[in-house]
């Protein structure tokens, strides 16, 4: 049983390295600066985001509130991805990991931007008068490839078991059990039980808990990052310069401690960056899709702020991470995979606990968030009630089975779901960028963004 299982680790690790190789980072990070370009910088409007984040009008289509939405949308992302994610990526592919990591968000915000205005432009209303979108109908409705659209919901499925759930009670169970020395699978019966209350009561309760935890907890977190770094204050200034040299560099950084290279700093980079901001992957626009909006630049604005968010939580983690082992370079000669919670450390007492808060919260809130995605595509591709059900009770007993099961696997098959999603969003991206150029001249450069789309 064992070998069998080996066998399977190492062929998914062969499958998500070559996956992730040269030809979908170019297109990733192509579409990132084709839109960035065409779009005339679309990330200097940040400002005109954060006014529409709290205006709601319920005057105009959608489920949930802007800041709903986008609260759901924020759990999702900000997730172990910031935070035992960047730690990963500094682990597999060095300090330069941090950097390519964060240019994939700034660019990235350009793809968010479009990929929900999409998904609001083609989103759709069921009988029940419920609004659903993203990126399958943006394929079935504005590229009327249904067979893609397909691909990307059942992708989107697996992906969901992977991002969104097994890599998620992973990182909870593995800082709980270290912090408070109890057993994975109580820990992993606990969050199941606890993920499973929310899941059942649907968007509503899911975005309730979502716009309570998120702000706190995202403050939390960054409190305890900038503690660190006036801790280590004397390491700040060689971190920043460390993290840009081997970005581009092949020599070994820390001392041999953590590897390097240009390629694998890029690869993880990238990797790591896509799996905390999800630009490209198509996931978020599922829930921007159900956003009440004027029009949908509007929500492009609102959603591409997410992704501002992430860039500033990797960015202090990485920070944190690579002039803490600067200051401390034994922590990285132990286990790499809790590295993050070995900073925290530092912080006299509470350090650990504060990690172990961050976490549990960062990664409960993106298991019921992700779960949202999993049960839209799962609609798409099958109407039943009976369904949908099956599915909350499976991926509640997944979220079990991540908590007890290795790491590196837990994370090879994330990578690797992550980028069969990207590729047919991403072509859609592409196919369909006159319509996002078109709807932001209308709204945004010609200065209407309070007229109200018909749809």
């Amino acid at each position: 049983m064992d070998s069998c299982f080996d066998a399977f680790a190492a062929a998914l690790k062969t499958a998500d390295a070559f996956l992730w190789g040269p030809p979908l980072l170019i297109l990733l990070l192509g579409t990132h600066l084709f839109y960035t370009i065409r779009l005339r910088f679309i990330q200097r409007h940040i400002g005109s985001s954060v006014k529409l984040i709290t205006r709601k009008d319920d005057q105009v289509n959608g489920n949930v509130a802007p800041f709903a939405a986008l609260a759901v949308a924020l759990a999702s992302t900000i997730g172990t991805g910031n935070v035992v994610g960047v730690a990963t990526a500094i682990v597999m592919g060095g300090p330069g990991a941090v950097f390519w990591c964060a240019v994939t968000g700034v660019f990235g915000m350009a793809t968010k931007y479009a990929e929900s205005l999409l998904a609001v432009k083609f989103r759709v209303r069921d009988e029940k008068g419920e609004v659903h979108g993203g990126p399958m109908y943006t394929i079935l409705n504005g590229l009327k490839q249904r067979w893609m659209a397909v691909i990307f919901c059942v992708v989107g499925s697996f992906a969901v078991l992977g991002t969104g759930n097994m890599v998620q009670s992973n990182a909870i169970a593995t800082v709980v059990t270290k912090t408070f020395n109890i057993p994975t699978w109580t820990v992993g019966l606990a969050v199941a039980i606890l993920a499973g209350l929310v899941i059942l009561g649907g968007l509503q309760s899911i975005a309730k808990v979502c716009t309570v935890l998120v702000p706190f907890m995202s403050f939390v977190y960054i409190a305890g990052c900038i503690v660190l770094l006036i801790i280590n204050r004397a390491f700040v200034g060689e971190a920043l310069s460390v993290i840009v040299r081997s970005a581009f560099s092949s020599e070994a950084a820390l001392g041999g401690a953590i590897g390097s290279g240009f390629m694998l700093a890029a690869r993880y980079g990238v990797a790591r960056g896509l799996f905390s901001n999800e630009a490209g992957m198509g996931s978020e626009p599922i829930v921007a899709a159900t956003s009440q909006t004027r029009n949908a630049v509007c929500q492009g604005l609102v959603s591409y702020f997410g992704t501002f968010c992430t860039i500033i939580i990797c960015g202090m983690t990485g920070l944190v991470i690579v002039s803490g082992a600067l200051a401390h370079p034994e922590i990285v000669s132990g286990d790499n995979q809790i590295l993050t919670q070995a900073c925290f450390e530092q912080i006299p007492v509470v350090g650990k606990y504060l990690l172990t808060f961050a976490i549990f919260a960062f990664s409960i809130t993106t298991l019921i968030g992700w779960f949202y995605y999993g049960e839209q595509c799962l609609i798409f591709l099958i109407k039943s009630p009976r369904a949908v059900f099956c599915y909350k009770v499976l991926y509640t007993l997944i979220v079990f089975g991540g908590a007890v099961t290795s790491l590196t696997v837990v994370w090879d098959f994330a990578n690797f779901s992550n980028g069969l999603m990207v590729i047919p969003n991403v072509v859609s991206l592409l196919f369909l960028h006159k319509i996002v150029v078109a709807e932001t001249k209308k709204y945004l450069w010609d200065n209407q963004l309070d007229m109200v789309d018909s749809e």
